[in-house]
C-alpha cells in the first residue's frame, strides 16, 4: 500500500544518520497500513519516510507487518500470595513471556487487601518490578480496603505519581467492597480523574449457589461454571453501571465473559454513558466444555468469570466486532497445573485456584482468528486489531501517545509480524514459568517474530536479547479530567 496523500511524515535528509531503521515492511499507522520506512533515534520514532533511511542498524521487514508493540493492560504477576499461594510468574518471567508475544508494555496489579496500606503495597511492587521487568510497565491499584487514610491521602498521592487506574471487586473474601464503599471509590475517581475497573460478579449469588451445590455433593469441575452464573455477572454489571451513572464517572467492566453482559453494556453505551468493557482470550477461544472433562485436566481452564457455554461465543464476538468491547487483554493469571490439582482427583471445584496463563498467546490467537479464520464479514482490519489490543488500552490508561501508536515522538516500540507463519501452540515454545497452556495444540497463522522496545531489539526470531531489569516504570496520565464539583444529584 502507498502512503495517503494527506499523511504527514518526518523529513529525511541524505546525510542524517539514525540509530536504527525498519525498512520494507507494511507499517500500521493510525491512517492505515502503509509501505514506509521508520527511523529511530534515542529510543523514539524520529522519521516515517518513503525515502531510504540511513541508520547504524537496519531490519529489513519486507513481507512483514510492523505493528506498535502490544499493550497488555490486564495481567497478574509477582502479586502477593493469594490465599497462601503464589502464581507462577514473577516480573522476570511474566514480562519475558509478554515480550516474546509481541508486547512492549504491561499493566499488572498492585493488590491491597484488608488491613494493608496501599502505599506500602505499591512500594513493594516497585521493588519487585524494577529488578526484573524486561519491558515497560505501569501499575493498576487494587483497592480492597478503602479506609479514610487510603481515600484521603494514599490514593490521591499514588494517582499523582502515575497510578491512575483503580480496580475494585464485587466478590472475593478479603477484596470485595460493599455498595457504599464502591460509591465512595467512584466519587474519589471522579475527583481525581482516575478510571475504575470493576470485577463484576455478584458475591451473594456465587456463595448461595456454591453452598447449594456442595450440599448436593455436586463438586465436579463443571459446577464452577454453575456457581459463577452469567446471571450474577449481569446483575453485578448492571449495578456497577448504575453506580457509575449516579456518581457520573467512567468505569471499565473487566473480563466480560457473557453475551448477557455485553447486551447490558451495549444498552448503557447507547444511552451515552461512559462505560468501557474488556474481554479476554478465554471467552472467545475456550468454553465450559473445556472445563467439563472426565479427568482433572479441565482445571487448566478454570478462571473467574469462567468460560461459558459454546452458544455464548457468537454474542461475545459481536461485542468485539461492533466495538461494545473496547479492549482485548490477557488477564494472565498463571497457576501451575500441579498447584491447581494439588487437592487430588476428587478435589471439589472450590479448591481449584482461579486463573489461566495467556500473556504470550493473546495477540497471536486474536490475529489468526480475525485476519484469517473468520469469514470476511467478521474480520477485523489491521487497524482495528491494533486499536483493540494496543491503542485503546494506551489511551484509556493514560499512556498514549508515548505507547500504543507508531507516530513521530512516540516510543520506538514495535512488533514485527510474519503474517504467514503457522504455529502450533505448545507450552514448550512459550516463555512463561507455567507448566501448561490451555491452548495446547491450537494452530494459529501469524506470529510476532521480532519485538523492539524503545529502539532496542529485545526478541528476534526465537532469540531473547533482553536483560531482566531493563523495563521502566511508566507513570500514567489521568485518563479523564478531574471533576471537583459533586455529581448533579447533589447540586440540584
Amino acid at each position: 500500500m502507498s502512503p495517503s496523500p494527506n499523511a504527514s511524515f518526518g523529513s529525511q535528509t541524505a546525510d542524517r544518520s539514525f540509530d536504527f531503521a525498519i525498512t520494507g515492511g507494511t507499517v500500521v499507522l493510525p491512517a492505515g497500513p502503509t509501505q514506509i520506512n521508520v527511523g529511530i533515534k534515542d529510543g523514539l520514532i524520529a522519521a516515517l519516510s518513503v525515502a531510504p533511511i540511513q541508520a547504524h542498524q537496519t531490519i529489513d521487514a519486507t513481507g512483514h507487518f510492523v505493528l506498535p508493540g502490544g499493550v497488555d493492560s490486564h495481567c497478574h504477576m509477582d502479586q502477593q500470595p493469594w490465599e497462601g499461594r503464589s502464581t507462577a510468574d514473577d516480573f522476570r518471567t511474566g514480562t519475558l513471556s509478554g515480550m516474546c508475544g509481541g508486547n512492549t508494555t504491561v499493566i499488572p496489579f498492585a493488590m491491597q487487601m484488608r488491613g494493608q496500606s496501599m502505599r506500602d503495597v505499591v512500594e513493594d511492587y516497585h521493588l519487585r518490578a524494577s529488578k526484573k521487568a524486561h519491558i515497560d510497565y505501569g501499575f493498576h491499584l487494587i483497592v480492597g480496603d478503602p479506609t479514610p487514610e487510603v481515600l484521603s491521602k494514599e490514593l490521591p498521592a499514588l494517582i499523582e505519581q502515575g497510578c491512575t487506574s483503580i480496580k475494585i471487586f464485587l466478590t472475593y473474601e478479603g477484596l470485595k467492597l460493599d455498595d457504599y464503599e464502591i460509591l465512595t471509590v467512584l466519587e474519589l475517581a471522579r475527583k481525581e480523574g482516575a478510571l475504575v475497573m470493576v470485577h463484576a460478579e455478584n458475591e451473594a449469588c456465587i456463595r448461595w449457589l456454591t453452598d447449594r451445590l456442595l450440599e448436593r455433593r455436586k463438586t465436579a469441575l463443571r459446577y464452577h461454571v454453575t456457581a459463577h452464573s452469567d446471571i450474577g455477572e449481569r446483575e453485578a454489571t448492571y449495578r456497577a453501571i448504575s453506580f457509575s451513572e449516579l456518581i457520573e464517572t467512567p468505569i471499565m467492566i473487566v473480563h466480560v465473559s457473557s453475551g448477557l453482559v455485553v447486551e447490558e453494556i451495549r444498552r448503557a453505551q447507547a444511552r451515552g454513558l461512559p462505560i468501557y468493557a474488556e474481554t479476554c482470550p478465554q471467552y472467545l477461544f475456550l468454553s465450559s466444555d473445556d472445563i467439563n472433562t472426565a479427568d482433572m485436566s479441565g482445571a487448566k481452564c478454570v478462571c473467574t468469570p469462567p468460560p461459558r457455554d459454546p452458544s455464548n461465543q457468537p454474542a461475545m464476538w459481536r461485542g468485539v466486532l461492533d466495538g461494545t468491547l473496547s479492549i482485548f487483554s490477557s488477564d494472565h493469571s498463571p497457576w501451575n497445573y500441579s498447584d491447581k490439582i494439588a487437592g487430588g482427583p476428587d478435589a471439589p471445584f472450590t479448591d481449584i485456584p482461579n486463573g489461566i496463563p495467556g500473556i504470550e498467546t493473546r495477540l497471536p490467537l486474536l490475529f489468526s482468528a480475525t485476519q484469517f479464520d473468520a469469514p470476511p464479514e467478521n474480520r477485523l482490519t489491521l487497524n482495528e486489531f491494533v486499536d483493540l489490543t494496543t491503542t485503546r488500552p494506551a489511551k484509556l490508561y493514560g499512556l498514549y501517545p508515548r505507547k500504543g501508536v507508531i507516530a513521530l515522538g512516540s516510543d520506538a516500540d514495535f512488533a514485527i509480524w510474519d503474517p504467514n507463519k503457522v504455529v502450533t501452540i505448545r507450552n514448550e515454545l512459550l516463555h512463561h514459568a507455567v507448566d501448561h497452556t490451555p491452548y495446547e495444540g491450537r494452530q494459529v497463522r501469524g506470529w510476532p517474530i521480532t519485538t523492539i522496545s524503545r529502539g532496542e531489539i529485545v526478541y528476534d526470531k526465537g532469540e531473547v536479547r533482553s536483560q531482566a531489569g531493563r523495563g521502566l516504570f511508566l507513570p500514567c496520565k489521568r485518563p479523564f479530567t478531574p471533576q471537583r464539583e459533586p455529581s448533579s444529584l447533589l447540586t440540584g
